[in-house]
């Protein structure tokens, strides 16, 4: 793609939860892509429109999402710069959020959608909500099934289940892709971690924990 090119991504009002008399307000802004939020979305649909593979490719999906998640977080900031999700009405409806993303886990059709739904109000407010926590929706559920499926590979009870089956039990399509995500967390395979702690009872019964959070976090920015 030349510097002289243009390239255009249509996203439907509805992924973004937000209304026609807002997209016009949008229409007037102006956006600075020095850094922020702005500059990650600039980053990212510039990598997008320069790889048309990329975008054809069996990820090309997920690389959808993601850019949609991004739009969104940028649309959220650029509509309210100033709310904020500390109010207690935002904590404790962030806190029945995570509950229910807790209860439905396995869903493989959790989604910043579905979980919008089920609390009556907007994707874009959704992302919001997380933003002002320091994360993304879906990175939460990610960490969330992660921690989930290393628990669970961790039990000697269940040495006989593989690992794909516990992915897949928790939501993870791919088998793949989970073994890249769970070494990317944690630094070494699924098959390695279950083999670590067949002779170890201490491990194998674990906790999930805010630590481990933050562990996830941290490599997961890298």
């Amino acid at each position: 793609m030349r510097a002289d090119e243009f390239a255009f991504f249509r996203i439907s009002c509805s992924y973004l939860g937000i209304t026609g008399v807002e997209v016009r307000r949008l229409a007037d802004a102006e956006v600075s892509t020095d850094s922020g939020v702005a500059a990650l979305v600039s980053g990212f649909l510039t990598a997008l429109a320069a790889e048309d593979g990329l975008r054809r490719s069996p990820s090309g999906r997920r690389l959808s999402l993601n850019a949609v998640e991004l739009v969104a977080l940028l649309v959220a900031e650029l509509l309210d710069p100033n709310h904020s999700a500390s109010s207690d009405g935002a904590g404790e409806m962030l806190a029945r959020i995570r509950d229910h993303i807790e209860e439905n886990l396995r869903n493989p059709g959790l989604s910043p959608e579905s979980i919008a739904r089920a609390h009556h109000i907007s994707v874009r407010y959704l992302h919001k909500l997380f933003q002002n926590d320091g994360t993304t929706v879906s990175t939460w559920i990610r960490r969330r099934r992660l921690d989930s499926c290393r628990m669970e590979l961790g039990r000697l009870s269940n040495r006989r289940r593989t690992v794909a089956a516990v992915a897949h039990r928790w939501g993870f399509a791919n088998a793949s892709h989970f073994s890249r995500l769970f070494r990317q967390a944690y630094g070494v395979s699924p098959r390695e971690w279950q083999v670590s702690t067949e002779h170890s009872t201490g491990h194998s019964t674990g906790h999930s924990t805010g630590h481990s959070f933050e562990t996830l976090g941290e490599r997961s920015s890298r």
